[in-house]
């Protein structure tokens, strides 16, 4: 588990980041070797940073009016867990987890 960090406000400043089509910003929150697993359609699994940059780059383009809203966010035994919606709008909930350091290390998403 990760220490010294507010995990919650780490996931809050993904959310920002995503909001704010700022990739950079984004890409900086997750560790050289984090991994992403989406089940959100076509099952696509990333790690490390091209990768990830692949994956968020079309996302963060063309964002729906109501993309990357808070629904729900809470503290789990392994990480933060929230429910947002998506760059096309759509309910997603997603499992978070991290580094001692305070990066994101892993996340996994699905529809809700």
């Amino acid at each position: 588990m990760a220490e010294n960090f507010d995990q919650v406000a780490l996931v809050v400043d993904w959310l920002d980041a995503c909001r704010n089509r700022d990739l950079v910003a984004l890409l900086d929150l997750y560790a050289d070797d984090a991994t992403l697993d989406c089940r959100c359609g076509k099952v696509e699994v990333r790690e490390g940073r091209a990768e990830l940059e692949a994956y968020w780059r079309p996302r963060l383009v063309a964002l729906a009016p109501c993309a990357f809203g808070l629904r729900d966010i809470k503290p789990t035994a392994n990480g933060v867990l929230l429910d947002y919606l998506n760059h096309d709008g759509k309910p997603v909930r997603i499992a978070f987890a991290f580094t001692r350091d305070g990066k994101i290390r892993q996340t996994g998403c699905r529809p809700v």
